[in-house]
């Protein structure tokens, strides 16, 4: 049974599940989700059906048919599918899954993700915490929570499976050149307890053992290194072009002119032949697992 269907079952329709809201604040987002929203009650109508009736075919209630073809509610992947057999769309409302699951990451995260998806080469220093590419859904939970101001549950939900959808630039074929460097101390402080401290290395040890993945532990024995207290993130991409960003330069903005890459470039370059080689990081993390 889904979410969704479970909530019907308890008279909710699932509408009110954190991370499926659409956000006021993006504008893009939701005149998408209001565009799909549209189709869908065109569909409906064609086919003669009122909404409630419409909503008992496919197990939801009126209530959320009505969100969502006013593009106050994301539908969720099932919605998409159940409506588009019983309206007979053949595909065309359920095409529309891709776009849903994207528009429910923040803007920001959204771009971001679609750079990552053009890269053939990402490189990546991480001086606080472990990177987002690398964090298992329960440490991305954590660190989501303990944000201050707090976040409302439905944005710790649509930031969790942000990260959580990216990690599919893992999985595409050709793959893309991906490198890593974590301090040391991103993989002793316990995030979310000693258990998930445990998942969270193990998915280290899994990722740091694909052939397109360089991970690297920075020892907390090197007195000093180029990217002491700044992230670093360079991404290069097919035509030749490229975007890097740090916090310790060029005031944190995104640059993508060659001469401010190029020292990007050689501060991770510097950093990378400072931190263990990938072989000896591997080893680090293991150990560091067995004291867990």
């Amino acid at each position: 049974m889904s979410v969704d269907e479970a909530g019907t079952a308890n008279g909710n329709d699932g509408a009110d599940e954190p991370g499926w809201e659409v956000d006021p604040d993006d504008e893009s987002g939701a005149a998408v989700v209001a565009s799909v929203g549209r189709q869908l009650k065109a569909w409906r109508e064609a086919a003669g059906l009122r909404a409630g009736e419409f909503g008992a075919a496919i197990g939801y209630g009126e209530d959320l048919v009505y969100k969502v073809e006013g593009g106050r509610r994301i539908p969720r992947p099932e919605f998409l599918d159940k409506a588009d057999k019983a309206l007979g769309a053949g595909g065309k409302l359920a095409m529309f899954k891709r776009e849903m699951a994207e528009v429910r990451y923040p803007k920001k995260v959204r771009d971001l993700a679609r750079m990552e998806a053009r890269a053939v080469e990402i490189s990546v220093f991480s001086c606080h915490g472990v990177h987002g590419l690398l964090q298992t859904e329960e440490h991305a939970r954590v660190l989501l929570e303990a944000r201050q101001p707090a976040y409302a549950q439905d944005e710790v939900e649509r930031g969790v499976s942000a990260r959580i959808g990216r990690r599919s630039v893992f999985e595409r074929e050709p793959a893309p050149t991906l490198s890593f460097v974590q301090e040391e101390a991103s993989l002793r402080r316990p995030i979310g307890g000693r258990t998930a401290l445990r998942d969270q290395l193990e998915r280290l040890l899994q990722v740091g053992q694909l052939r397109n993945v360089s991970l690297q532990v920075m020892p907390l024995d090197c007195e000093t290194h180029p990217g002491i207290g700044s992230d670093i993130e360079i991404l290069k991409f097919g035509d030749g072009s490229a975007v890097g960003r740090s916090g310790g330069a060029f005031n944190g903005r995104p640059v993508s002119d060659p001469k401010q890459l190029r020292i990007l470039e050689l501060r991770y370059g510097m950093i990378r032949a400072q931190a263990l080689t990938p072989r000896e990081s591997l080893a680090f993390i293991e150990h560091v697992l067995g004291e867990t």
